[in-house]
């Protein structure tokens, strides 16, 4: 039977002639792209110092880890918690949700949502100490909306310089990369070739892509035309590519996910470096604009849009598009509202409260407000495909009213590796630590060995699952029982000890290419 915790000693135990801070000891290790053995794991410091079978080492303290499974830190690549990294509130800054997964390492600026002042993001750490270490995307619509506004025009040439000039600025002061959310207006009425010039500035200073497609679905080009659009965006930038939370959303495309992994797969084999995340849920999170506003209506920015829902001559084609999209999302019965007045209720409930239809239900709240949905609309199939694919890592998209915040990553082990065996233990842990930090060139971290960075999460494998659910998301996960970052313990005993001992990783742009 596995033990239901990690005990620690009182004083200081001689072991050897070696000392550390830290001894964890008798676990299962998965040092991160190897195979696991039974063994140790020295830290002094924020550094691993020595990993193996039964370490001879002096130690301050020691963690007994039999039953358990020691792995590095969890890396979380698309998240949307800049807000608690920002905040005034010292506890906030702690991102409980996320070390009591095992996260300690998350990027932000996804969805073409990251700031222009990378640096003043990443400086902020040293005032207001965070409780994960944190990467920053610069982000296309926030470029986009600076230089041209909310307008659907092609940029002159002057205003693609401007553009190109701020991505620059942005990884000289420390950018992982740049971030796209085509999907999305204003970035969705850009064309393939802006998106390559800003792409190509990033890539040349070892930058990466990271994008919300154009289309998870048939809104516009489609699911596999967006992938297209990846891929080429890859071959003729030179940048390499990861697609965020890859899924097939919505019942016309429901069943593509083995067309879509060959087209990954082809660009690979031609070595273009492209891979992806995925969060482990069936049902995604936007808002109801998103969800069912047409994007043509969209042009110009709210007060636009709302302006044309009061225009008789387009009232009807505003009505028809929206009518589309909530049957490509599957029906009013698919969308959750988790925000505002109707919280809690699908969009099918609220029609029927008001004896009315639902379209004009969703007109009638989108003219107040954009509250937050959930929107049931993947298939398990397409979900297992791609989480089975190596280049495939966990994410969580975490954002307010979705479980996905509280519970991905162990809801991805106990929901998909444990019960249902999609992937094995080595696999679930690869595809959230060194898979990613690989790809993404997190130097030191999403490995446990000597001179890494002591980023490690001890949990029990029979314990270790997602509590949230769609109805109560901010429960947060059980049965991780020790989270080190950089050498300091995070979570002692499965409680959160409110140490604040992560890091702004700020990426360096090759030599000469600032001056």
């Amino acid at each position: 039977m596995l033990a239901t915790g990690c005990a620690t000693s009182g004083p200081s135990e001689r072991l050897g002639t070696l000392s550390a801070d830290l001894l964890i000891r008798g676990g299962t290790v998965y040092p991160g792209g190897a195979e696991p053995f039974g063994g140790d794991v020295a830290i002094s410091d924020d550094r691993i110092i020595a990993v193996g079978p039964s370490l001879q080492i002096a130690a301050k303290r020691v963690i007994d880890a039999s039953g358990m499974i020691i792995a590095p830190g969890f890396i979380d690549p698309h998240t949307h918690m800049q807000p608690w990294l920002t905040s005034a509130e010292a506890h906030t800054r702690v991102l409980e949700p996320f070390l009591l997964q095992g996260v300690t390492t998350a990027f932000i600026g996804n969805d073409g949502g990251g700031p222009i002042e990378v640096g003043a993001l990443l400086d902020s750490a040293s005032a207001r100490p965070v409780g994960v270490n944190y990467a920053v995307f610069t982000g296309f619509g926030t470029i986009r909306s600076k230089v041209i506004g909310n307008a659907r025009q092609t940029p002159t040439d002057g205003e693609l310089a401007k553009e190109q000039a701020l991505v620059h600025k942005a990884m000289c002061e420390g950018a992982i990369g740049i971030s796209t959310g085509l999907f999305y207006a204003p970035q969705s009425f850009s064309k393939t070739d802006e998106v390559i010039a800003l792409a190509a500035v990033a890539g040349a200073m070892g930058g990466i892509y990271d994008t919300h497609l154009r289309d998870e679905s048939n809104y516009n080009i489609g699911l596999s035309a967006a992938v297209d659009e990846a891929i080429r965006i890859a071959r003729e930038s030179g940048i390499a590519v990861h697609i965020s939370h890859i899924k097939a959303l919505g019942v016309d495309v429901q069943g593509s996910a083995p067309e879509i992994v060959g087209k990954i797969e082809a660009a690979r084999a031609e070595g273009l470096a492209i891979t992806a995340s995925q969060y482990p849920w069936s049902a995604s999170g936007t808002s109801l604009v998103a969800s069912l506003v047409p994007l043509w209506a969209q042009d110009g920015g709210r007060i636009a849009m709302v302006e044309r829902f009061d225009d008789a001559q387009q009232t009807e084609r505003l009505r028809a598009g929206i009518a589309d999209n909530l049957r490509r999302r599957g029906g009013a019965g698919a969308l959750l509202i988790v925000e505002g007045d109707w919280s809690g209720q699908r969009l099918r409930e609220v029609a029927e409260a008001l004896s009315t239809d639902p379209v004009t239900v969703a007109v009638t709240i989108i003219r107040r407000a954009d509250p937050a949905v959930i929107s049931f609309n993947m298939d398990e199939a397409d979900i297992a495909a791609f989480m089975r694919q190596p280049w495939v890592m966990t994410g969580s998209d975490a954002s307010p009213k979705h479980p996905r915040t509280y519970g991905s990553f162990a809801r991805k082990y106990d929901l998909y590796t444990r019960q249902e065996r999609i992937l094995s233990l080595q696999q679930f842990i690869d595809s959230s630590s060194a898979t990613t930090a690989d790809f993404f060139h997190l130097e030191g971290r999403g490995h446990l060995r000597p001179g890494a960075f002591a980023d490690v999460v001890i949990f029990n494998p029979e314990a270790y699952s997602s509590l949230a659910t769609y109805q109560n998301p901010d429960v947060p996960a059980t049965g991780v029982r020790t989270v080190i970052v950089n050498g300091r313990i995070a979570v002692d005993d499965g409680k959160v000890t409110g140490l604040a001992a992560g890091r702004a990783l700020r990426h360096q742009p090759p030599a000469g290419s600032c001056d």
